[in-house]
């Protein structure tokens, strides 16, 4: 019997008359008035209404919980690179007699590594200064005791102690070190310096795809993506304040976008309403979903001029990011290239 069970049983009385005979042929309630048992049942009505209340308090940590999740999609985070995963290049891959602390991406020497999210580079030294790790690499500090570590890079593009923004180019991708060929190796820490965990399942929790998708952006997010959104939407007719803020009048304002398209009205920005939302640019293009495009790529470090006019200095920005994330070079946004700037 479980220690909760045994302390919540109650031991059998027997009833016994003045005599000390026992009592038999009383009705349930004389029993229960003679034995002072109606306490006993006031007490197990108690401890229902607090069984009552313990359930509603784990729905409402459940909620809360599912809240905070949703929340964290919120456009803070950014895919730190492009390329596929290797085999046996998981987070908790056999390693001798350790496990493997990240999770790699494969791609060619020179691939743009970015930041995940906005925070500053506290190590830039040979191994990040971390046990068991080899080569070029960078650890950014994102505050509340969240860090992330970039391997085996094959060029630094930030200084330590600069300050980064999300989805900053920090670095190129390299074989560095202890390697079988060129990737980035990436880790995610949270609760202090060393303490990994799965970057895959981290960044989805924070609407980002580790291998390449669509990001999920969910209401109250903030920051440049929601701009590149609400760019998109004034493009689609629903005028919107680029103002950055994924706030009610936006959300409404994508919710029946969702319906109009046949989409789950759920105002997630996510893998089904970026394909319907983003379009196909090339040079000579015009308005507020070039604005949309110039944004993103200003996220990517691009530099641009927001001026809505899809001209040769735009074409040129987007094939040296097309370039540098090993996409086909043609100076064409279209889904592959949406894709990747906003994930």
């Amino acid at each position: 019997m479980c220690r909760s069970c045994a302390t919540t049983a109650v031991p059998a009385e027997t009833p016994v008359d003045e005599e000390g005979g026992p009592v038999h042929g009383l009705s349930r309630r004389a029993l229960l008035a003679g034995l002072g048992l109606g306490a006993l049942a006031v007490n197990l009505s108690a401890g229902a209404s607090t069984a009552v209340a313990a359930e509603a308090e784990a729905a409402a940590s459940a909620a809360a919980e599912a809240a905070a999740a949703a929340a964290a999609k919120n456009g803070a985070w950014a895919n730190p690179a492009l390329g596929r995963f290797p085999a046996g290049g998981h987070y908790g891959a056999p390693r001798g007699g350790a496990s493997h602390a990240g999770q790699d991406v494969s791609n060619s020497t020179g691939t743009a590594v970015h930041a995940a999210a906005a925070g500053t580079v506290v190590r830039r030294s040979w191994g990040g200064g971390l046990p068991g790790r080899t080569g070029n690499a960078l650890v950014i500090a994102h505050g509340g005791n969240q860090y992330t570590y970039y391997g085996h890079l094959s060029a630094y593009r930030v200084a330590l102690n600069a300050t980064v923004t999300a989805g900053q180019r920090i670095a190129d991708m390299g074989a560095t070190g202890n390697v079988t060929g060129p990737h980035l190796h990436f880790e995610t820490h949270t609760g202090s310096l060393g303490s990994t965990v799965n970057p895959v399942g981290f960044l989805a929790a924070r609407g980002v795809d580790l291998s390449g998708g669509w990001s999920r952006i969910d209401p109250g997010a903030s920051g440049a993506t929601v701009v590149v959104i609400q760019r998109l939407m004034t493009r689609r007719g629903h005028t919107l304040v680029a103002d950055g803020q994924y706030g009610s009048v936006s959300v409404a304002a994508v919710k029946r976008f969702q319906s109009s398209k046949g989409l789950v009205a759920d105002g997630q920005v996510g893998p089904a309403t970026w394909p319907a939302l983003v379009y196909t640019l090339r040079q000579g293009s015009s308005g507020d979903h070039v604005r949309a495009l110039q944004t993103a790529l200003n996220k990517r470090s691009a530099g641009l001029a927001v001026d809505g006019g899809f001209g040769s200095v735009t074409t040129s920005a987007v094939r040296a990011y097309q370039s540098a994330n090993r996409l086909v070079a043609d100076g064409e946004a279209g889904p592959v290239t949406w894709r990747a700037l906003t994930g």
